[in-house]
């Protein structure tokens, strides 16, 4: 699905805190809080939930997390090119398309 050179747009309304440590991730629908799909991430992934953004290719965020969390590149690339999957797969997250900035507002 990517080969490291995809940067990628958070999609839809979304409300986002890090509480004792982990992210929690809540989609907004008709104003609130859908409860029912709250996602939660470890250090890691909210590490990379805050680097996903138009100005990133996902190579670039996996240089960046094995800087932050001393792992190897290979680590590195698999645990964001897994959790960033895993976030398109719920619709979280949409490829920024050639030459664009995705739906994102600046």
């Amino acid at each position: 699905m990517d080969d490291g050179g995809v940067r990628y747009v958070k999609k839809g309304e979304l409300a986002f805190r890090v509480i004792a440590g982990e992210g929690v991730l809540v989609p907004i629908k008709g104003g609130v809080g859908d409860l029912h799909s709250i996602f939660t991430m470890n250090e890691v992934g909210t590490a990379i939930w805050g680097l996903i953004g138009p100005e990133r290719t996902t190579a670039e965020i996996a240089r960046l997390v094995c800087d932050e969390f001393e792992v190897t590149s290979e680590q590195a690339n698999q645990d964001v090119a897994t959790f960033v999957k895993t976030l398109f797969d719920k619709g979280l997250i949409e490829p920024v398309p050639a030459g664009g900035r995705g739906s994102e507002m600046p």
